[in-house]
């Protein structure tokens, strides 16, 4: 499972003219699945996303967490997340999962984030043609891979 984050003040997701998931200051989260994705992983990430001290404390320290700010999470299915471009121009998503694994990964996910956050989660549809916005705050952008937990 690969993740891009993104500490922002505000973001949406819209299809189709249709806001989907909108949030104030939290978390914009793009996530990618693999085949060899488990509930270990999901478990992992969860926790690390809930947990990241990326938050500024009131000396402007990134010291706070998704948990102690009450923050939301917006999470939005990408598996471009998997490109490889080792070789040629056109990427490779040989590593994402098929789309109905990955569906079920993404909503097995989702319902993780649901018990923690309950109405704090926001969601994308997944397999949608999406338009994401947002306000990066910082910016902050960090990436994490569950198969590379560096």
């Amino acid at each position: 499972m690969r993740v891009v984050i993104q500490r922002v003040s505000e973001a949406k997701v819209v299809s189709e003219g249709e806001t989907l998931g909108a949030i104030n200051q939290g978390l914009l989260v793009l996530a990618g699945f693999e085949a060899e994705d488990s509930q270990e992983d999901m478990d992992w990430m969860l926790r690390k996303l809930t947990q990241l001290r990326i938050f500024s404390d009131e000396d402007g320290n990134m010291n706070l967490s998704l948990n102690d700010i009450d923050g939301e999470l917006l999470l939005v299915s990408q598996f471009t997340l998997h490109a490889s471009t080792k070789k040629g121009n056109r990427p490779s998503f040989i590593k994402a999962a098929k789309p109905d694994l990955a569906e079920d990964l993404y909503e097995q996910f989702k319902q993780i984030l649901k018990l923690k956050m309950g109405s704090k989660l926001k969601c994308g549809k997944f397999g949608a043609d999406m338009k994401v916005s947002l306000v990066n705050d910082g910016p902050v952008t960090i990436s994490m891979d569950t198969k590379n937990k560096d």
